[in-house]
């Protein structure tokens, strides 16, 4: 278990840098691509459209997205090291494009540049941190702006409804969906899990309505697909 210090490091460039020097092994965060892969083939159909991963980190999600087919999967982390590594690492595969960028100020990408952006703990690890508001809020704003209208914004999180919608509300115009996969045995998964991956769990405006559904503080990780949708920013820019 991580102490509160270490886990507000988690926001900070310094300490991927050095976990990243002193971490050869590929880790991935709550998920391996093997699990999601049916919601990401369900949000995201188009295989030859751009793909952004924020906070990639040295995981080996994005080589499993090409191995399923994706052509085009942009990678983007804070850590200058892990970005050395991994470009060297899949220097053989075009398909696979790594940079250093803070996912908070992300203008060498144009607006509507991506399909998909998939975020498997970045925002939790900014909501870690120091100044943990406005950090989270630039970080929407700049998710959404990089995105393709009808894009979507792919989180997975431990972060209950009750939080998380919350911020999406603060930050931008989004139409949210909410899955739910299992913690445990991610590699095996379990032959009756709480909720089917690809059904959508019913999610009221405050999200108490998962309560009932999945019952109380349930083993699982939360994947909430928003959807950026200009014409509702615009109903709420004329309000």
């Amino acid at each position: 278990m991580a102490t509160e210090t270490s886990t507000q490091s988690y926001s900070e460039q310094w300490y991927w840098d050095d976990r990243y020097t002193n971490e050869s092994e590929p880790f991935d965060w709550y998920q391996k691509y093997s699990s999601l892969a049916p919601l990401i083939n369900l949000y995201v159909p188009h295989r030859n459209h751009p793909v952004l991963v924020i906070g990639c980190g040295n995981s080996a999600f994005s080589e499993g997205m090409v191995d399923d087919g994706y052509e085009d999967v942009v990678n983007i982390d804070i850590s200058s090291v892990v970005i050395d590594t991994m470009n060297e690492k899949y220097s053989n595969r075009p398909q696979l494009k790594y940079l250093k960028m803070d996912v908070r100020d992300m203008k060498a990408f144009e607006a509507a540049s991506f399909d998909a952006v998939i975020d498997k703990g970045t925002l939790d690890s900014i909501l870690c941190g120091s100044n943990s508001r406005q950090y989270s809020t630039q970080m929407l704003e700049e998710v959404w702006r990089v995105l393709k209208d009808k894009g979507v914004y792919i989180l997975i999180t431990y972060g209950a409804p009750t939080y998380r919608l919350r911020l999406f509300k603060k930050s931008c115009a989004w139409t949210t969906k909410l899955h739910v996969i299992d913690k445990s045995l991610t590699d095996h998964p379990l032959e009756t899990p709480k909720w089917e991956l690809t059904k959508p769990v019913p999610l009221d405006d405050e999200g108490s309505s998962v309560e009932s559904v999945i019952g109380k503080s349930p083993d699982v990780h939360y994947i909430y697909v928003c959807t950026k949708d200009e014409s509702l920013k615009m109903e709420a820019d004329e309000a």
